[in-house]
């Protein structure tokens, strides 16, 4: 008897569970490790990662003149000449100075906007998703009541206005505590 595993004619089924998201957010975590551990006690002999990130990210913060020029998609260097890495878990941002022409600036780059981690020298290199979030809707505008009083002759019908029917939903008496 043959052993089918995949259960499906040779085809694997697809999973219930997130595995892949799972993984990523495990790979994530080593390079948050390697990151901590940097900012606490600096790069150990001949280390050095090289991060690449989305500019277009939410929370993004970099100089106006390095966002022109790298529209999407930045690679900085943390080997020699950078200053106050700051890793917050709570807010899940990096913070790190680093100087660009000469003109020193620190970038804020939230963990989510990474889309790879390298440390060359033990050619190490990992890869991410990077999901831009959709910008919330803008709130539709509130309609201006029109003022009473007679329509004018010429003036078109008023347009249809929705009524919201919470104001019209039971509601349930308040709990006594």
């Amino acid at each position: 008897m043959e052993d089918d595993t995949t259960g499906q004619g040779g085809q694997t089924p697809e999973s219930l569970l997130p595995y892949e998201d799972w993984t990523e957010t495990a790979l994530r975590q080593v390079m948050l490790r390697a990151l901590l551990h940097v900012a606490a006690h600096g790069l150990p002999g001949d280390h050095h990662f090289y991060l690449t990130f989305r500019t277009d990210y939410p929370g993004v913060s970099l100089p106006a003149r390095l966002k022109a020029q790298y529209p999407q998609e930045m690679t900085i260097v943390l080997q020699h000449q950078f200053w106050d890495l700051v890793v917050d878990e709570a807010e899940d941002v990096m913070t790190v100075g680093l100087s660009f022409g000469g003109v020193p600036c620190t970038l804020r780059i939230p963990i989510a906007a990474i889309s790879g981690f390298a440390d060359p020298h033990v050619r190490y290199g990992l890869s991410f998703r990077v999901g831009i979030p959709a910008p919330s809707p803008a709130p539709e505008p509130e309609p201006t009541p029109e003022p009473a009083g007679e329509p004018d002759a010429g003036a078109q019908a008023p347009a249809p206005q929705v009524v919201s029917l919470e104001a019209f939903r039971r509601r349930s008496p308040p709990k006594e505590s």
